[in-house]
């Protein structure tokens, strides 16, 4: 078996070209459309990704809702700042964080939060490190921590994103529903509610799960081989009426899209777990897809452009070809395509 290195997804991006704010309107992020069958690319505009699809195609879409998770808050016992990063909701008041600084915030350690008139709306205290130096905090509140939240909060954008986001919907899909993730399913930003409309008065049918995106999504692979390499998990959901769909179109002929690796990550996981098979499944992944991979359910997928030697850009690479998706990502970056989150899109049918 070939020797996959994570130098061999090495690219060079012109910092230039890395998105720091969205599209003006969703879809008029620009669209590389890359037939997998003939290698032909096109240059088009993400409202166009409606002429690729077919009726009784079926759209498969992440509703996982992003959390204003990165909250500031202060020691109770020196005032010293503190910044927190909730990352998996493990009970009603106990999170897994990433907390800075960290060196000195140990066990037992009270952290207060305040709302702008100064009143304390919560107060957590670490109850332990875990594995990568997290710490897991129970919270003290009344009310509703997601309403806390909303107050205090702040979207915890990507660490290569370094303008003030304006406008918080922005990082968050018009159909997100269900709040859990730490980070946008950035594929999805590109829908607008119009072009769904259109989406389904084609004929195409259109289907949800739920994969709450974890801060791992932007841990770089350390390992010189990638299978070396070990996932971090995630929690995802795929409901009845979803994989009733699936299964159907599959059936019919129709092609199951995914939008965006979280999707893919869900819809393969469940797969892989049940013969092929998507049912009604809920649950945790840490499914690593890289070249070599057996792709049972997706046919094709919508993308954004990702970063050099991630993960992310491996799952990419073994929907189509490692080598092709490197040439395909120069032609982007000849023809000034924006990359990462707030970037554009590709297609891979």
């Amino acid at each position: 078996m070939e020797t996959l290195r994570t130098e061999d997804f090495y690219y060079d991006l012109p910092e230039r070209l890395i998105a720091q704010t969205p599209a003006e309107k969703r879809d008029d992020s620009r669209l590389m459309a890359i037939n997998r069958a003939t290698d032909a690319i096109e240059d088009r505009h993400f409202h166009d990704i409606i002429d690729y699809l077919n009726p009784g195609d079926l759209l498969v879409m992440n509703d996982t809702k992003v959390l204003p998770a990165r909250i500031f808050g202060r020691k109770a016992d020196t005032g010293a700042r503190v910044e927190l990063l909730l990352l998996t909701r493990l009970d009603d008041y106990r999170w897994e964080t990433m907390v800075k600084p960290g060196r000195k915030a140990r066990p037992g350690t009270t952290l207060d939060f305040y709302d702008a008139a100064g009143a304390r709306v919560l107060r957590g205290t670490i109850e332990k490190t875990v594995d990568g130096g997290l710490r897991v905090i129970r919270f003290e509140y009344d009310g509703v921590f997601e309403a806390i939240l909303d107050v205090i909060g702040t979207m915890p954008l990507p660490p290569y994103i370094h303008e003030t986001l304006e406008d918080q919907s922005r990082y968050q899909t018009v159909y997100a529903e269900h709040d859990g993730s730490a980070a946008a399913p950035t594929a999805g930003l590109h829908f607008t509610d119009a072009l769904l409309g259109a989406i389904a008065a084609k004929g195409v049918g259109l289907a949800k799960v739920t994969l709450h995106v974890g801060i791992g999504t932007f841990r770089p692979v350390k390992a010189a081989n990638i299978r070396e390499h070990h996932m971090h998990s995630e929690r995802y959901l795929v409901p009845k009426e979803t994989a009733e769909a699936i299964a159907a179109t599959k059936t019919a002929g129709g092609r199951i899209i995914a939008v965006g690796t979280t999707t893919v990550r869900t819809l393969e996981s469940v797969a892989r777990d049940h013969d092929g098979k998507i049912v009604a499944a809920g649950g945790s992944t840490d499914i690593f897809i890289y070249p070599g991979f057996h792709w049972q359910v997706v046919d094709a997928l919508i993308t954004n452009f990702h970063l050099p030697e991630s993960t992310l850009l491996m799952l990419v690479s073994s929907f189509y070809d490692r080598k092709k998706i490197l040439a395909a990502y120069q032609h982007a970056i000849d023809e000034n395509y924006r990359f990462f989150s707030f970037g554009d899109a590709m297609f891979l049918y």
